[in-house]
């Protein structure tokens, strides 16, 4: 796909949600922050958003906020300028909007890029501001296309593509493209939205505005998109990064069958593959397994332990014998020998697993 360059853009970054459903893994880091492919995960959002020619992002923050500055700073390293907005009570979608909005620059028929802090998309940014500025909308919604809408509302289109309804969950969706997460406002829309509420603009704003007659214009595609909301779906994501199935400016080498971060050890006998990303510092030794699974700074996978599709935390050990596959191991945990944990097993920071102690657990 051709990447259609912008003029320059402000964009809002909605990075407030505590991630419950990624505990362990959120209970100290928000999710945005989380290590995805060698980065944090918000680092393949503001380089791809800067390959397009964004150059101001305002982050509008909630859970945790003051780790996002101390993890992007005034955005230089990016080649952006970064503002940070903190809502003091959470705002819900809309509220948080109109709340970063207070730090945009720009004038009222000014274009703004909203984007969601745990969305990994492929499609061209680019192209969906620029029919938005043709078609004068008042906001215009990413729509992506997936097999089982009954779990999303949905977003019916007429043939020109404009929005004809924004529907809640349904066992009989009306159509099969959802709402993607990526939106661009006209910047007065933004600011008719009320200042210090709570709203949400999948259930508020978009559906008010269509019930107005105001032009809600969709963007669908069916270029990469995931939300990352869950276990499974982060490490998918971290893993299609690192295998190139997405592109991201971030990535800190090549693509390929695994990255290994700076002092990370992994023996030439052990086997890596499937889009695992190795932490800094980490060691995988000699006659270990890992596949498609991400391992945390300074973890230690011992020989002879076999990991799949699964997060090992930062320091923690998996010890010989042990297997994991599609589970969690949360920070500094000790999974001993002959453990065996599946099917979205959960282990929280700290805990050990003397040996032999679990099989086929859930969480613990």
């Amino acid at each position: 796909m051709m990447e259609t360059p912008l003029p320059e853009l402000e964009a809002i970054l909605l990075v407030g949600g505590q991630g419950t459903r990624l505990r362990p893994l959120t209970l100290g880091t928000p999710k945005p922050l989380l290590p995805t492919a060698g980065v944090p995960f918000l680092a393949h959002q503001l380089a791809r958003a800067r390959s397009f020619g964004v150059r101001r992002i305002v982050f509008a923050t909630s859970y945790r906020a003051e780790m996002f500055s101390e993890a992007f700073g005034d955005g230089s390293a990016f080649g952006l300028s970064l503002e940070y907005m903190t809502e003091e009570t959470p705002l819900g979608t809309g509220g948080a909007i109109r709340n970063a909005a207070e730090a945009l620059t720009c004038g009222p028929d000014a274009p703004v890029l909203v984007l969601n802090g745990d969305i990994l998309s492929g499609h061209d940014i680019g192209d969906q501001v620029a029919r938005h500025v043709a078609g004068q909308a008042a906001v215009t919604l990413h729509l992506t296309e997936v097999e089982d809408p009954t779990r999303f509302g949905c977003v019916p289109t007429d043939d020109a593509g404009r929005v004809t309804a924004f529907l809640e969950k349904t066992p009989n969706p009306v159509t099969n493209r959802i709402n993607a997460g990526c939106y661009v406002f006209t910047r007065s829309v933004i600011d008719s939205i009320s200042a210090g509420e709570i709203v949400s603009v999948e259930r508020e704003t978009f559906p008010g505005l269509i019930d107005s007659g105001a032009l809600v214009l969709g963007y669908a595609d069916a270029s990469y998109w995931l939300d990352v909301g869950t276990p499974a779906a982060f490490i998918k994501g971290s893993r299609d990064l690192v295998l190139g199935r997405l592109a991201s400016p971030a990535l800190p080498c090549p693509p390929g069958e695994f990255l290994a971060l700076p002092g990370a050890k992994v023996s030439t006998e052990a086997k890596v593959d499937g889009g695992t990303a190795v932490g800094a510092r980490a060691v995988v030794e000699s006659g270990a397994q890992v596949s498609g699974s991400v391992l945390g700074d300074d973890c230690v996978i011992h020989s002879g332990a076999v990991v799949t599709d699964s997060v090992v935390g930062i320091g923690a050990r998996v010890a010989s014998g042990a297997v994991l596959r599609d589970v969690v191991i949360g920070d500094g945990a000790i999974v001993g020998p002959g453990n065996e944990l599946m099917a979205g097993s959960r282990v929280w920071p700290g805990v050990v697993l003397p040996e032999c102690a679990v099989r086929f657990s859930s969480d613990v």
